[in-house]
C-alpha cells in the first residue's frame, strides 16, 4: 500500500521577516488575546494545499513546480497590515497582508493551479487572497478586544524581501504544533 502524507506548496520568508512578524504576534498576545499561534518559522505564503497525496506523486507534483517556476524571475514581496477571515464578527484566521509584485505572484498561482488540474488536483475556488496566518482562533473571543488590538497593529511593515523559490513541504501535525519538511525547493527563474 502506497504511503500518503499530507502537503502543500509555498514561499518560505527570510528569518528577517518572521523575526518580525514574530514580534507582531508577542505584541498581540500581551493584550491577552488567546490563539492558537502558527511558531514563526513557520509562517508562509501558501500557494496551493494538497492535502493527502500518495508518496507517489511527489515526483510528479515537483515536476509541475518546476514547469510552473522556470519562467519567472523571483518576486519581491513585502508583509504588510493585519486582518481576520472573515471578518470580526466571527473571526476564524489572524493574518499579515502581503504586497509588493502582487501580479507576478498570481501568475505563478494560476500556473501550479494548472498543471496541477492536470495531475488531477481541484483547482481552488475561492479567489486568491495571499496572506500570512498568524494564528487561528480557538474559542469564543470578543471582536471589540480584538479589533481594537488589531488596529494598534494596522501599519505593520516588514522589510521588502525577494521570494527566489518555491517550496514543496510535508506537513506532520503534531501535539506541539505542525512540523514542515522540505521535499523539494525550485529556484524561481531556472
Amino acid at each position: 500500500m502506497t504511503q500518503r502524507i499530507r502537503t502543500f506548496i509555498a514561499i518560505k520568508l527570510p528569518d528577517a521577516v518572521t523575526t518580525s512578524i514574530g514580534e507582531v504576534q508577542e505584541r498581540i498576545r500581551s493584550h491577552g488575546i488567546k490563539l492558537r499561534w502558527v511558531k514563526p518559522e513557520n509562517i508562509h505564503i501558501t500557494l496551493k494545499f494538497l492535502g493527502d497525496i500518495k508518496e507517489n506523486d511527489i515526483e510528479s507534483v515537483t515536476a509541475v513546480i518546476c514547469d510552473s517556476a522556470k519562467s519567472r524571475g523571483p518576486i519581491s514581496l513585502c508583509a504588510k497590515g493585519i486582518g481576520v477571515f472573515p471578518g470580526l464578527k466571527r473571526p476564524r484566521v489572524v493574518w499579515v497582508g502581503i504586497t509588493g509584485q502582487l501580479e507576478s505572484l498570481l501568475e505563478l498561482k494560476n500556473s501550479l493551479e494548472q498543471g496541477l488540474e492536470g495531475l488531477g488536483f481541484d483547482k481552488e475556488k475561492r479567489p486568491f487572497k495571499g496572506h500570512l496566518t498568524l494564528g487561528r482562533v480557538k474559542s469564543r473571543i470578543d471582536p471589540k478586544k480584538l479589533g481594537g488590538v488589531l488596529k494598534q497593529y494596522e501599519g505593520f511593515t516588514s522589510e521588502t524581501f525577494c521570494a527566489e523559490n518555491v517550496v514543496f513541504f510535508k506537513s506532520e501535525l503534531k501535539p506541539t504544533g505542525a512540523v514542515y519538511t522540505a521535499l523539494a525547493r525550485v529556484p524561481l527563474g531556472t
